[in-house]
């Protein structure tokens, strides 16, 4: 199952993240989440990073909060509304929102 994950807050939800199993796992960072793809932590990113290689933050999230792209991780795509929309419906079978 390719399953696409929405990720909205910063502090909680990667215990969840840990427990999925998918052959196509993605991962997008919209409102409080889009710190796990902008911040370091005691300058380490953030763990759940290394869970998948699909990785995806909304620009205008990021960008309401002070942050550009400049500031992503290097594995981290910035993307639109519509993109989100274009992932939801083309590349992931099931999404769920943490």
């Amino acid at each position: 199952m390719k399953l696409g994950v929405i990720m909205s807050d910063y502090r909680t939800g990667s215990d969840v993240i840990d427990r999925l199993t998918a052959e196509k796992l993605g991962i997008i960072f919209v409102g409080n989440g889009v710190y796990h793809a902008a911040s370091k932590e005691a300058g380490k990113a953030s763990s759940i990073l290394d869970k998948t290689n699909n990785l995806y933050v909304l620009t205008e999230d990021l960008e309401s909060r002070g942050l550009t792209s400049a500031n992503l991780d290097s594995r981290v795509k910035a993307i639109t509304y519509s993109d989100v929309v274009d992932l939801i419906f083309n590349d992931y079978e099931k999404t769920i929102w943490l």
